[in-house]
C-alpha cells in the first residue's frame, strides 16, 4: 500500500464566497456564483470515474460525445445530521460507427465497473465512509 497526501487550501474571498487552491495553481470558485459544496462533491464522484473511463477508451477512439450526470438526494435529518443519499453515476457516451467505435463500445462497461470497484479514489472513499477530522490551529 502506498500514501501520497493531496490537499487544497479554501480562502473566504466575500460573504458565502470561497475559492479552493490546488498546489499547482489551479482555482475553483465555490459558493455564490460557484458550484456549492454538494455539486463539487457530485462533480467529484463523476469526474473520477469520467477520467479513468475516457483514459481506456480513448485508445480505441474519440467519442462523439461524453457526459456524465451525478445525481442524488440530499437528505436533512435532525437526528443524524445532512447527507447525500441514492447516490447515482449516469454515463451517456456515444462513439462512431466502425471497428474503432465498437471497440471502445465494448470496452465501456468494464472501464466503467473497473473505476467504481478499484481506481476512483473519490467514490470509493465516500463509500468505505471514511471518517473526517476537523483541526482547529
Amino acid at each position: 500500500m502506498t500514501e501520497s497526501e493531496r490537499s487544497v487550501r479554501i480562502e473566504r474571498v466575500g460573504a458565502g464566497r470561497y475559492v479552493a487552491h490546488n498546489p499547482d495553481g489551479a482555482t475553483l470558485p465555490i459558493g455564490g456564483d460557484g458550484f456549492s459544496p454538494v455539486e463539487l462533491l457530485l462533480a467529484a464522484i463523476g469526474s473520477c470515474t469520467a477520467i479513468d473511463t475516457d483514459v481506456a477508451t480513448t485508445r480505441r477512439t474519440e467519442p462523439d460525445s461524453f457526459t456524465i450526470t451525478v445525481s442524488g438526494d440530499k437528505v436533512s435529518d435532525r437526528e443524524s445530521g445532512n447527507r447525500m443519499e441514492n447516490l447515482a453515476v449516469t454515463f451517456a457516451v456515444r462513439f462512431p460507427e466502425g471497428e474503432a467505435g465498437d471497440a471502445a463500445r465494448a470496452m465501456l462497461p468494464r472501464t466503467v465497473a473497473l473505476s467504481h470497484d478499484k481506481l476512483c479514489t473519490v467514490s470509493r472513499t465516500v463509500e468505505r465512509g471514511t471518517p473526517v477530522r476537523t483541526i482547529i490551529e
